[in-house]
């Protein structure tokens, strides 16, 4: 299926929902939140499955899904992150845990592969290996064939297409994080220290979540990943942040279920997305 053709289309690997009617060059991204385990994935690793959903950024895709009904695209990874994290780059494989050795492309080592958080992970929630032996490297450009790049062929041709439309386009990565990793913190919004997007963008995202009451900070401890670094070009006028909602907002983290307060954390969030498409961002296109 070419989901690029499709209004609202999915394969494996991505789901694409498309606005209705006029679409603004705004897209929001989920790469975190696929939950799809098929036997073969599961059949790998030591964890069992309510260990592995631990790693998810759970809901997140249900939290923004109404961005389509305001004329943003949406764009969801299907699969689980610790099997395929888009959100790191194609060659972030650790060479310790796999069995042959890895194509020259992949050195030098990067530190998020190096920790076990590369795009094919090592480890899950809590640092918890993952696996119960090493893998090939086959496995690992197989599941990068099949998951990651049709994520980020769809991606990049969504982005490509609004901004040779609208001469910009924003695209907001969405996530979770856990509690315990900025304690008193409601969201982090990450935009790589000022270089993935123009600076008003950051100021005005962090304006519409602290007039309802949000508690925001920049950059600390999630300034952004693969998807900030590689697609975001202000000066060509492809602007992206990323943004951290603190799961305890919504989530039974422990059980990777929706909290009591689940439905009216939605309806919040349901606004904080209107108001982010609606907005005029025109001042940001490149001169």
């Amino acid at each position: 299926m070419d989901v690029s053709a499709n209004p609202n289309a999915s394969t494996d690997a991505v789901r694409v929902a498309r606005p209705s009617g006029p679409a603004r060059p705004v897209v929001f991204a989920s790469p975190h939140s696929g939950r799809h385990y098929t036997s073969e994935m599961q059949s790998l690793t030591c964890l069992t499955l309510d260990q592995l959903r631990r790693s998810e950024d759970a809901y997140v895709d249900t939290l923004i899904a109404s961005a389509p009904e305001f004329g943003a695209h949406l764009v969801t990874a299907q699969f689980p992150r610790v099997f395929v994290d888009p959100n790191r780059g194609p060659w972030e494989l650790d060479p310790g845990m796999f069995s042959d050795r890895l194509p020259d492309q992949t050195a030098p080592v990067s530190r998020r592969a190096a920790s076990g958080l590369g795009v094919v992970p090592r480890i899950g929630f809590e640092g918890r290996a993952l696996y119960r032996r090493r893998l090939r490297y086959a496995e690992a450009r197989s599941r990068i064939e099949r998951f990651y790049e049709p994520y980020h062929a769809t991606l990049e041709g969504l982005l490509s297409d609004l901004r040779d439309t609208h001469g910009f386009v924003l695209a907001i990565d969405m996530h979770s994080m856990p509690d315990a990793s900025a304690r008193g913190v409601d969201f982090v919004l990450g935009d790589r220290f000022g270089s993935s997007c123009d600076p008003r963008i950051t100021d005005r995202v962090e304006a519409v979540l602290r007039d309802r009451g949000y508690v925001t900070v920049r950059n600390i401890p999630y300034a952004g990943g693969y998807t900030t670094e590689h697609y975001g070009r202000p000066a060509d006028g492809v602007h992206v942040i990323q943004i951290e909602i603190n799961r305890s907002l919504y989530l039974d983290e422990e059980r990777v279920v929706m909290a009591p307060g689940f439905a009216g954390f939605e309806a919040e969030m349901r606004k904080i997305v209107r108001e982010l498409t609606y907005t005029d961002w025109s001042g940001c296109v490149p001169a």
